[in-house]
């Protein structure tokens, strides 16, 4: 099959290439797995990540990739749910332990960094951590839901809001514009405020039904219960801290953070970011539980994920895209 394939971590560059196709030997399912056929991979902040040494591969080469959508080839002999031709998702999760907590859990696997991902023509994966897929989406609009949007919902979840309580979203990228509609369509009294450094960005979060957007360093038109970051950077979690009410709670929602802005702690000031009983949450992966629900509530409502897609071979075009261009929606590979 043909694949891109990450062979050494590097700091992408403007002009960097840090995948290569090539020719790797199909995969064989064990036991318990299945063998898709991809059509449709999302491309995500994390490979950025994985490239650049953040979260780093366990073993290289490694195939990324883990917004993965595609249709059962083969089947391992004792999967009973799942059967040759069914279309299914795969996300960050490739394997743990199917406990409550199994995103915490040393047995965690993820896909495309601890196991070959995605940016392929196959993926094997364990049958539990294959997802049935909505009819509602087409492959393309179904890969960022995986990932981007499931983790977006665990957030949310996270955040503790109620309908009526004003949230904060501060970056409005690949997740976070699947997460607006969302509290939309389940908090519909909820004031929600869109934190972006762009002009377009911010009229994009209000085309989306943002009550406010402005400028990361803005003051909302009112103290936030919650806000969620889906950033890279330091100083949007200042900045954060800042417009919460007392009581209030940053979830982060960042598999890392980027060295650039660290500096931009400095800034904080207990009696004005910290005090008064706020909080800091991480998000930390997902679990195969996150995603089953997420599914079928998108698809009820149903989001439509902006999609900007991109054939297998321009993976890196892609890559650099995501990090030095303006982001609207999400972005996805089309396998062929």
């Amino acid at each position: 099959m043909k694949a891109m394939r990450l062979s050494q971590t590097a700091i992408l560059d403007d002009d960097a290439t840090p995948l290569s196709l090539v020719d790797v030997p199909d995969p064989e399912p064990g036991p318990d797995d299945v063998v898709l056929r991809v059509t449709a991979c999302g491309v995500c902040h994390t490979e950025l990540d994985e490239i650049e040494g953040r979260t780093p591969p366990p073993r290289l080469p490694v195939i990324p990739g883990h917004e993965v959508v595609g249709r059962v080839q083969r089947v391992g002999r004792d999967v009973t749910r799942l059967a040759e031709g069914d279309r299914v998702g795969v996300g960050w999760i490739h394997s743990s332990t199917g406990q409550k907590d199994e995103n915490l859990s040393p047995a965690f696997r993820a896909t495309g960094r601890d196991v070959d991902g995605g940016y392929a023509q196959y993926l094997r994966v364990p049958e539990d951590y294959a997802f049935v897929i909505p009819e509602a989406f087409a492959d393309e609009e179904a890969a960022p839901l995986l990932c981007a949007g499931a983790v977006g919902y665990r957030a949310l979840r996270l955040s503790g809001i109620r309908d009526g309580d004003p949230l904060g979203l501060t970056g409005f990228g690949g997740s976070a514009h699947l997460l607006l509609p969302l509290v939309r369509h389940h908090y519909p009294r909820t004031h929600v405020c869109v934190f972006a450094r762009d002009e377009a960005t911010q009229e994009f979060a209000r085309s989306l039904g943002a009550y406010w957007s402005g400028h990361t360093t803005d003051r909302a038109p009112e103290p936030l219960q919650a806000v969620i970051d889906t950033t890279p950077a330091w100083k949007p979690v200042v900045e954060a801290m800042a417009n919460l009410r007392p009581g209030g709670r940053l979830v982060i929602n960042a598999i890392r953070k980027e060295d650039g802005d660290k500096a931009a702690l400095l800034d904080l000031i207990y009696h004005e970011h910290l005090w008064m009983e706020k909080e800091i949450k991480t998000v930390a992966n997902v679990t195969a539980q996150d995603i089953r629900e997420f599914l079928p509530m998108a698809a009820g409502i149903p989001l439509r994920p902006v999609v900007q897609t991109y054939r297998l071979e321009e993976a890196n075009r892609a890559l650099r895209d995501l990090k030095f261009r303006r982001v609207r929606g999400a972005k996805v590979l089309v396998v062929e």
